[in-house]
């Protein structure tokens, strides 16, 4: 490779130096005729941000403060509801902190900023005082990133690809990057005191996944202009749902706000999922109603109250292990241009980035001002916008020290001890895509995590494919293997079969292959490891066997999930069928692909599903059995030999050693609800019910032997997902001892009766 300065001496194309540095505002940013810059007072260091207070006499204005370390100046720029630029230089510096207060700037106000220092690439330092940078900490944003190549710190399209990073592009990108707005100071004390947080119990949790966006965009009882919006999730249709499902938690796919990747853009597409984070504690300006000049906060604070007063509590899936600014060929957005050194983990090559997340770059969160900035923002999400908690996208990137995983990190450390992020819901996605990076099962015990285990576990043993039981009955009793130490319960497991990444669940009895051509990728995105069975047919089908095995293989899974010890999970749509057309990649389907179409609850097949969904969770509330805060002991809990967890094979005796190897398409498990862990809010201890669940995934009836004493004399049928649609009239009895006929492919559930 050729030295530094060689690369350094290549000619910048003659449209680009066309436009020079211009420092005083250049494309049609300059100041307004007779426009005079405001003064700048010296102001404080904290908080950072843009906080709008009353300053020295009395004279109201905004305090800005940015982290800069290493930066050589620092101007924040004002825009006015015309686009014109005025620069302010921030000419304090507190421990790598610009600062300034500006008298008469007030909420609603636009602006970014300007940050000066050296451009050599070679040693990681990108700073371009030609690129409008958005403030980390700004509380909303208006604009979006678009497509020209003006909002890239390097020359784009330069015909040696390999160099295009280290040349500097000085034209102002000012006109294709959002802005920050200035918002009101903190909330007042009281502000939340009408709100009232379910604080629902880990054990009792149903967490219901869903998109703001996706949820709301075609629902009929939703009004048109609320529709994709944080209001259209707030409004009574949608919250209506939510209720009579019975789940008791939305987590809400990425809320910050977010860019759309050029790649996309250029195909016409945008990001929909939203795992491509450029502001930490702004409310993505998409999804407001009521308007981005600062409007979308008080929008969102709005939908949190309306879920808790539901009863129904609100967790953000967050995105701290990255950015939207990606690899060395990405944008300039934010803090590639404040300090790309201080911000992002880099190699020992400095222009490249760290990449444990697949995404082009990594957060430097061992950094104490990286490490601040994802507290402050966590922070803030609870005490000043109401959420009950989060789900770490990639949690694996966010625990690497320097570069291994360690879950005594900075990041954990400062999590476990702080007096807010202690007392909330934590999800780790336990991996990342780096050496070293599938945790699952190692988080300490503040946090659960979602369980990929449990997912294959249960597609496989439906679709025929496990080699024997062992597995499956770890992951249907907590997957205590994984979870029983150091504190941890049956709850650090969220369970889950789908997720919004890879097939709903109807297509995932609906296809084997992906069917991805729409994103554009020619069908090599997304994971060809779906563990999916068709049922004989590849996609849609007109053959009535087919959609009806289809739909109990719905049920069985469903049943299996809400059965489960540990957090269920539920996908939105999936207690209605819906489809991505075989899409298990639709990150870039904002349409009607991943909208949810809810004309569904208008076929007869798909509303019984829903009210078997819901059926079951009604059940699940009911009965503590189900919702167990401890692990099983698996041993006799009283003289006569019962158990509080027994597993049984369809020949009637409790299962052996030998039978857990074995291969089998049949499992009983009886759940005793005599002597259950724990006690209740008056000290008495907890009893239930009693259950015997019967999972059987091959396609020919089985006669199973129900256990007769001590376990029960008889049993009384519950569930029967055979059945189109279940009965709410009392189930047939079965005497304990003798058999009862479980249908092919199907779950029956049965309550000991006597």
């Amino acid at each position: 490779m050729s030295s530094a300065p060689e690369q350094q001496a290549i000619a910048v194309p003659e449209a680009v130096r066309a436009s020079g540095p211009a420092p005083a505002g250049v494309n049609g940013h300059r100041p307004a005729p007779g426009r005079a810059r405001p003064p700048v007072w010296p102001g404080a260091p904290t908080p950072l941000g843009a906080r709008f207070r009353v300053g020295p006499d009395g004279v109201a204005g905004t305090n800005f403060a940015l982290w800069a370390a290493g930066a050589e100046a620092v101007e924040v720029c004002l825009f006015d509801e015309n686009g014109a630029e005025t620069r302010c230089p921030l000419t304090e510096l507190t421990h790598e902190i610009w600062h300034g207060f500006v008298p008469g700037v007030r909420p609603g106000q636009r602006y970014g900023f300007r940050v000066h220092g050296r451009w050599d690439p070679w040693t990681g330092a990108r700073w371009n005082h030609a690129k409008l940078l958005l403030d980390p900490y700004a509380r909303a944003v208006d604009g979006d990133f678009a497509l020209p190549g003006e909002v890239y710190g390097h020359v784009r399209d330069w015909p040696q690809q390999h160099v295009a990073d280290t040349v500097r592009d000085d034209r102002d990108s000012a006109p294709h990057v959002p802005k920050g707005v200035v918002v009101h100071a903190d909330a007042p004390d009281d502000e939340w005191l009408d709100d009232r947080r379910p604080k629902t119990p880990w054990a009792d949790s149903v967490i219901y996944e869903l998109h703001v966006r996706g949820f709301t965009k075609l629902h009929p009882g939703i009004p048109e202009p609320l529709r994709g919006t944080y209001a259209g999730l707030a409004h009574p249709a949608a919250i209506e749902h939510l209720v009579r499902l019975g789940v008791t938690a939305v987590e809400l796919l990425p809320v910050h706000q977010f860019a759309h990747e050029d790649h996309l853009l250029r195909r016409g597409l945008r990001n929909y999922w939203g795992y491509n984070s450029i502001g930490y504690f702004a409310p993505h300006a998409g999804y407001a109603a009521t308007g981005t000049a600062g409007q979308q906060v008080e929008e969102f604070k709005g939908m949190v109250r309306a879920l808790h007063a539901a009863g129904i509590e609100v967790i953000l899936d967050v995105v701290y292990n990255h950015t939207a600014e990606a690899g060395e060929l990405g944008p300039t957005l934010s803090l590639r241009g404040i300090d790309n050194r201080g911000y992002y983990r880099l190699q020992s090559d400095a222009r490249r980035y760290a990449d444990y997340t697949g995404c082009g770059n990594t957060l430097h969160v061992v950094q104490p001002h990286v490490l601040r900035l994802i507290t402050d923002s966590l922070r803030y999400w609870v005490t000043e916008m109401g959420v009950d908690g989060f789900r770490f996208d990639l949690a694996a990137a966010l625990a690497r020290s320097m570069h291994d995983v360690d879950m005594l990190s900075p990041f954990l450390a400062v999590i476990a001890q702080d007096p807010v992020l202690r007392r909330v819901k934590l999800i780790a996605e336990p991996w990342d895509v780096g050496s070293g990076g599938y945790q699952v099962g190692a988080f300490p015990p503040l946090w659960t995590e979602w369980n990929d285990q449990y997912r294959d576990a249960v597609r496989d043993f439906w679709r025929g494919a496990l080699p024997d039981v062992r597995d499956l009955g770890y992951r249907l009793s907590g997957s205590s293997d994984l979870y029983a130490w150091g504190g941890r319960r049956p709850y650090a497991s969220v369970n889950f079969v789908t997720a919004h990444d890879g097939f709903t669940l109807r297509d995932l009895v609906s296809y084997e292959q992906k069917h991805n051509a729409a994103n554009g990728e020619g069908n090599r995105d997304g994971t060809g490891d779906n563990r999916a069975w068709n049922c004989g047919a590849e996609g849609e089908s007109d053959d009535v066997r087919v959609n009806e095995l289809r739909r109990r293989q719905l049920r069985n899974m469903l049943t299996t999930l809400l059965l489960s010890t540990g957090v269920p999970m539920l996908v939105a749509g999936d207690e209605m069928g819906r489809t991505q057309g075989g899409n298990n990649n639709a990150y870039c389907q904002d349409n009607e692909t991943s909208w949810i179409d809810w004309s569904l609850l208008e076929e007869p097949g798909w509303r019984g599903l829903f009210a078997l969904t819901s059926r079951l969770l009604a059940l699940r509330h009911a009965h503590p059995v189900l919702r167990r805060r401890a692990f099983f002991s698996g041993r006799p809990q009283a003289a006569d030999g019962l158990r509080d967890l027994a597993w049984f094979t369809p020949r009637g005796p409790e299962m052996t050693e030998q039978d857990w190897y074995a291969p089998a398409s049949t499992l009983g498990l009886f759940l005793s609800g005599r002597d259950i862990p724990g006690r209740d809010a008056r000290g008495a201890q907890v009893t239930d019910d009693s259950f015997l669940a019967i999972l059987h995934a091959a396609d020919r009836p089985v006669s199973f032997l129900l256990p007769g004493g001590p376990w029960a004399r008889s049993y009384e049928l519950v569930v029967d997902t055979s059945a189109e649609v279940q009965t709410e009239e009392p189930g047939t009895v079965y005497q304990g001892g003798g058999s009862v006929t479980v249908p092919a492919r199907s779950v029956l559930l049965l309550r000991v009766a006597s």
